[in-house]
C-alpha cells in the first residue's frame, strides 16, 4: 500500500501541533516588507503591526511561486519515496498560488491538487477533514479520497471580522471615504468566503466584544455546523476575555471540540491586530 501524504499553505494558519502530529507539509507563502521578502512562518507577527506603526503601510504579500512547489513536491518525494501527494490549496480567486502548484505538478507524477476555495481557517477545515478521513480508512483508494475533499469543499464556512479597518485601508481594500464612516461609527464588516472570493457579507457595529458575539451567533445561525469540532481564530491584540467568551459560546452550543488558531503573518498583513473569526464544516 503507498503512503498518501497531505500537504497544504501557510495561508491556512494550521497550527504546528496538528502538522506535526498529523505529518501534513505546509509549504510558506511571503510576505515583503522593508524591501525583504520574508517566508510566511519565519516572521514575528508583531514585526508587521510594528512596521506599520512605523510607516502606515502594510507589507505586501506574494504566492508560493511554481519553482517553490517543484522543490517542495520533490522534498517530499524524496523523504517519502513512492508516495502519492494529495494537496489543498490556498483559494484560486485570491492568490496565484494554486495555479503555481498545477504548473509546478505538470511534469510529476501522483500528485492531486486539490483548490479548497477557502483560507485560514476555513482552509484548515477541510485539511483536518482530510487528515480524519485518511486516519479512519488509511486504505482508501486516492482517488477515492481527493473525490470525497472536492465534496467537503463547498461545506467549509469561514467568517471573521477583521481586527483593524486601518489595515484594510492601508492595503487598499476600502476607500478612505468608507474606512472614515466606519471608523467614525464603530462599523466592521463581516467577510466570508463566497466560492473562493473574499465578500464583505454584513457589517457590525459596537465593540468587539459584543462584535464577536453577534458574529458567533449569527453564524451558528445561518449555518448547521457540525458538533464535532469548531476552529476559532484570532490576530493577536484579541483580547483574552473575548476568547474566553466565545469557549462558552461554543460549549452551549454544543462543540465538542474547540480549536483556536492563532492568523500568521500572511493573513494577518490583510486582517490586522484584534481579528476574530469562526471556521467549522456544514453537516
Amino acid at each position: 500500500m503507498r503512503r498518501m501524504i497531505l500537504s497544504t499553505e501557510s495561508g491556512a494558519d494550521l497550527p504546528k501541533d496538528l502538522a506535526d502530529k498529523h505529518n501534513v507539509q505546509v509549504v510558506p507563502m511571503h510576505v515583503i516588507m522593508d524591501g525583504q521578502d520574508f517566508l510566511d512562518g519565519s516572521l514575528p507577527v508583531t514585526d508587521i503591526y510594528d512596521y506599520y506603526e512605523r510607516t502606515k503601510k502594510i507589507p505586501s504579500t506574494t504566492s508560493t511561486n511554481s519553482h517553490e512547489y517543484h522543490e517542495f513536491f520533490t522534498k517530499i518525494k524524496k523523504d517519502y519515496p513512492d508516495c502519492i501527494i494529495i494537496h489543498i490549496g490556498y483559494t484560486s480567486k485570491a492568490s496565484s498560488s494554486f495555479q503555481n502548484a498545477i504548473i509546478a505538478s505538470e511534469e510529476m507524477d501522483d500528485i492531486f491538487l486539490i483548490d479548497a476555495l477557502n483560507v485560514t481557517g476555513g482552509l484548515t477545515a477541510i485539511v483536518m477533514y482530510a487528515v480524519t478521513l485518511l486516519e479512519k480508512e488509511p486504505t482508501i483508494a486516492p482517488a477515492s479520497l481527493v473525490e470525497k475533499i472536492e465534496s467537503i469543499v463547498p461545506k467549509s464556512r469561514l467568517a471573521f471580522v477583521p481586527g483593524s479597518l486601518e489595515f484594510l485601508r492601508a492595503g487598499g481594500r476600502v476607500s478612505n471615504l468608507a474606512y472614515l464612516g466606519g471608523a467614525l461609527l464603530k462599523i466592521k464588516p463581516r467577510i466570508e468566503l463566497i466560492e473562493g472570493n473574499l465578500v464583505s457579507t454584513k457589517k457590525y457595529r459596537g465593540k468587539m466584544d459584543g462584535i464577536s458575539e453577534k458574529l458567533m451567533r449569527d453564524y451558528l445561525n445561518q449555518y448547521n455546523i457540525d458538533r464535532e469540532q469548531l476552529y476559532l481564530l484570532y490576530s493577536i491584540g484579541l483580547d483574552e476575555r473575548i476568547k474566553q467568551r466565545m469557549d462558552e459560546m461554543a460549549k452551549e452550543a454544543g462543540f465538542k471540540n474547540v480549536k483556536w488558531m492563532q492568523a500568521g503573518a500572511m493573513i494577518s498583513t490583510h486582517a490586522g491586530p484584534g481579528g476574530f473569526g469562526i471556521a467549522g464544516l456544514e453537516v
